[in-house]
This record gives structure tokens, sequence and C-alpha cells, in this order.
């Protein structure tokens, strides 16, 4: 998909790293560049971590140090050389070393660069250090998790993720545009922009007095999670289709519900979110999940049992996908991996290869390391 493409990516943790394994996963030459103290993310959580392996696989690794001439000029050479570069360093930092946006521009006109920031490079803010809570916070993403009586961070890397998928989105789209106008430019994507646009239509829903809360996306979209009489969780989403909150009230056998006046139309069991939550959790604690398994799997309403990561890998569905695959890295032996989710034509775009050690390609690269 993306063969003959090559990627320079000067990156830390995950927003730019993640940007730059989407694209090798499409075929990409990434070309990863780190300080000679690498990437901090190679040492999280210990070494040998999984969270580097996990956004750098893939990639072709080079060591320069850019706080020196020579690692400027080394640098400057690949970019010229290159399609895409992509940062996420703070906006400040790159004419600092010798990588002034517009300089880059015009000695490689098709560069695309994409420039990643965590509130942009403008506005109050910009100068900012910013990772993926600070986004979830300002962006208001947040306020939909958190409980102000016992507030804790939970759940998954929201920012970080959603703001790399954004900035692949858009260089694929530089690239297309590329091809009939011959010229790279400049892509800026911000960990608070892309956080709001992924919400964004609570925004919206502001206009029409929807004031988001912790509650609103389960009960506009009459998602639920039971307890099972074995302590086990089974999530099920009704959306708003009439036949599925007729199907959860035959599976359950409760025509009672579907009689009461506060359930009987789509709006109210809106209003009446918390209500009917305790009818439900009611009657799915009188039985163990394996047994609503087997009378939701023959109902044709949307449910799933409530996972943890290692039941998730052991499920059949997903090993019949084939997206968790083993991997040998490098120095740390055999991890089970997450493949990229897109097929071309069948088959997942490339096969997949392990992070690279720090400096590893640099000679092959550079020639000579620096």
């Amino acid at each position: 998909m993306l063969q003959g493409v090559r990627v320079i990516e000067l990156g830390t943790t995950i927003t730019a790293p993640l940007t730059a394994m989407l694209l090798a996963d499409l075929g990409a030459d990434v070309i990863k560049v780190e300080r000679p103290e690498g990437d901090p993310f190679r040492s999280f959580r210990g070494a040998g971590s999984p969270y580097f392996e996990t956004f750098n696989r893939g990639k072709r690794g080079v060591v320069l140090d850019l706080a020196l001439p020579g690692g400027q000029v080394k640098m400057r050479a690949l970019l010229r050389d290159a399609d895409v570069f992509v940062d996420n360093v703070r906006p400040s930092v790159l004419p600092r070393i010798g990588l002034d946006p517009p300089a880059l521009q015009a000695e490689n006109p098709r560069l695309i660069h994409c420039s990643i920031a965590g509130f942009g490079a403008s506005g109050p803010y910009s100068g900012r250090p910013a990772f993926d809570t600070v986004a979830q916070a300002l962006s208001g993403l947040a306020s939909m998790s958190l409980d102000p009586a016992a507030p804790v961070i939970t759940g998954p890397t929201i920012s970080d993720s959603v703001t790399g998928m954004y900035a692949c989105i858009a260089i694929l789209g530089a690239l297309t545009r590329r091809t009939t106008t011959g010229h790279g430019g400049r892509v800026e994507v911000n960990m608070v922009e892309a956080t709001m646009a992924l919400v964004g239509e609570h925004f919206t829903a502001l206009q029409a007095g929807i004031v988001p809360n912790r509650l609103t996306r389960g009960a506009g979209s009459q998602s639920y999670a039971f307890a099972c009489a074995d302590a086990r969780l089974i999530a099920i989403h009704l959306s708003s289709l009439e036949k599925f909150w007729q199907g959860i009230v035959a599976v359950v056998e409760a025509p009672e519900l579907a009689a009461d006046p506060r359930f009987t139309t789509g709006a109210g069991r809106i209003e009446n979110y918390l209500a009917l939550q305790g009818e439900l959790a009611a009657r799915f604690a009188r039985k163990d999940r394996a047994a609503w398994i087997e009378r939701f799997a023959s109902a044709d309403i949307p449910f799933a049992p409530v996972n943890s990561f290692e039941e998730a890998l052991e499920d059949p569905h997903i090993r019949a996908l084939g997206i968790a695959e083993r991997m040998e890295t490098k120095g740390t032996g055999t991890r089970a991996v997450i493949n990229t989710p897109i097929l071309l034509d069948g088959r997942r775009p490339t096969a997949i290869r392990p992070a690279p050690l720090l400096g590893e390609h640099t000679d092959e690269v550079c020639g000579t390391s620096s």
C-alpha cells in the first residue's frame, strides 16, 4: 500500500511513534531517529518495555545526537530524501536543533511534515508539556469518566491513540494531494483538538440542551453492563431499535418491564436509565454468565462477555480473526502482539516485525554512527 514511501520519525512515547507505526503497517519504510539515550519508552516499566514494542514495530532504528552539528547534518540529509517527517516535540524545539520547518520544506518541497503537539502551535497553552490525561481533561472527555466524589484516572490512553490515528489520516491525505500537485506540505495535529473531534457529537448536543455527563452515552445508546450470579460481567448494547428492547425483555423473561410506563418508549428508557439498569441487574444476578451467553447467542441481541485481556486473547472469535500474533522480539523473547486491524484483499498488508534495538540501523541508514 505504501511501499516506496520513506518516513522519518522523531518521536517519543506514543503519538508520533503510533502515527509512524501505522504507516509502517501499511508498508512504508519508517526510520525512527532517537537521541543517544533512546526513546524514554524503551525503559518504561522496566527494561525490554512491552510498551515500546507496541508502538514501534516494523521500523528501522537510528541514533543521532541532534544537539551536535554533525547529528543535525545527518538528520537534514535523511529528510532531503524522505517523503514524510513525523515529530511530537514541542513547537519551539525544531528550530533550536537546526530543523526549522520552512527550511526543511525549502530543501525538500515534496516533504510532508507532520507535527504533533499537545496543545497546538498557538494559544496560551502552546508551550506547556502534555500527556494523555491532560488532553482528556482539557477537552472535556475526562468529565465523562471521572466520578467527582472519588476521582480516579482509569481506562486506556484515548487522547494519545486518537491523535496518532488522526495524524496518520492527515498524512495519507497529504500523500494523495501530492500525487496531483507534486508538493508536500505541513500537517499539524494536536491532542486537545483530536480528542474533542473524537467526541464531537457531545459538543453538538449542547446546542440541543443535552449536557454530557458520565451517564450520557450509556443512557442514550442504551448500553448496560451487568454482574451475573457468578460475579462475571456481561455487556448489552440495545441502541435505538425497538426489536432489541423487545428481545432483551423476552430473554430475561420480564414482560412486566415492557408494560412499565417508564420503559414503554425509547425516550422513557433513556430518561429512566438508572431505574432500568437496576431492574435488569436484579434479573441478571439470578443466572451465571454462561447461561446468559447461551440465551443471548440465539436471540440476535448485541451482547458480549466483559473479557479480561487474557480472556480476550483466548476468545474463540478473536482467535479465529488472527489479530493476535506471536512475535520474536529482539532480546526479550516471544510475545503476543496485536497486529494491524486492516485487511487488504483479505490479508494484513505487511508481515509483523519487531521494534528495532537502539541504533540498530544507524550504519545501514546513515553510513556511520553519530
